[in-house]
């Protein structure tokens, strides 16, 4: 089977470690120029970047943090201006902060910068790359399942900052479809990365949730956004895609 994305250009927000890492690896399986951001990992994102070239695909890292629209401005802008255009937008950077609502010990300033970061800075780099992006270009962000629902106390802030998202891309499927830029959100359940990882304290308690009793692994992640990025998903928009081995269900 031939490479599906060959000619396009991705960029991967948060693409130095972990879901995102997995997303821009295999956008360039596929035939992708990638461009990835980090905030302060550097190294991990230089390793990123030469195993995409060992893929044969042209690849390059940009700091930006997530909190700040002008440097996520900047960040769309330079990877469009490296590669010469832009065709697919992944947002996978964000953060995850717990903690119960009127818990007068909570930091509300972590809550006020994880909604900046998962909702602000997702926002800012749709609207930096709409005026860049290809007629039948892609925009796909990384949400959570737990924006339909809330199986634990104390994830309020984030899980809301996800169903932020998961809004937007209904309305900006709408607002884009007369240039065939699709917009879609894939929510992942217990993935196996460093921020949440299969041999954790609470581990146990995810895996029963899944109807697959395990969880997933960023590969497969990947691949939805992979189909999601690819001709085969060109009249799929404005939907959500749970890949989260049944724990919806």
């Amino acid at each position: 089977m031939g490479k599906t994305l060959v000619g396009k250009v991705a960029l991967v927000t948060g693409g130095s470690r972990g879901i995102g890492a997995a997303i821009a690896k295999r956008l360039a399986e596929e035939g992708a120029d990638v461009a990835i951001s980090y905030v302060a990992s550097a190294q991990k994102a230089e390793d990123v970047v030469r195993e995409l070239q060992g893929q044969g695909v042209r690849a390059a890292a940009f700091q930006a943090d997530q909190a700040h629209p002008a440097e996520v401005t900047a960040l769309v802008q330079a990877a469009a201006k490296h590669f010469g255009k832009l065709d697919i937008l992944v947002n996978s950077a964000g953060v995850f902060v717990t903690g119960v609502v009127g818990d007068p010990s909570s930091d509300v300033a972590a809550f006020d910068k994880q909604f900046a970061i998962n909702v602000g800075g997702v926002a800012a780099a749709v609207r930096a790359a709409v005026p860049l992006l290809s007629d039948g270009g892609r925009i796909i962000s990384i949400g959570t399942t737990g924006a339909s629902r809330a199986p634990f106390a104390g994830i309020g802030d984030y899980v809301a900052s996800k169903a932020a998202v998961a809004a937007y891309t209904r309305a900006w499927a709408r607002d884009l479809g007369p240039r065939g830029i699709t917009v879609n959100i894939v929510q992942p359940g217990a993935i196996d990365t460093d921020m949440n990882p299969a041999n954790s304290a609470h581990a146990s308690a995810l895996t029963q949730l899944a109807a697959l009793g395990r969880y997933g692994r960023p590969e497969e992640l990947a691949a939805a956004v992979a189909f999601l990025a690819g001709p085969d998903a060109s009249y799929i928009t404005g939907t959500t895609l749970n890949v989260d081995g049944g724990q919806t269900t």
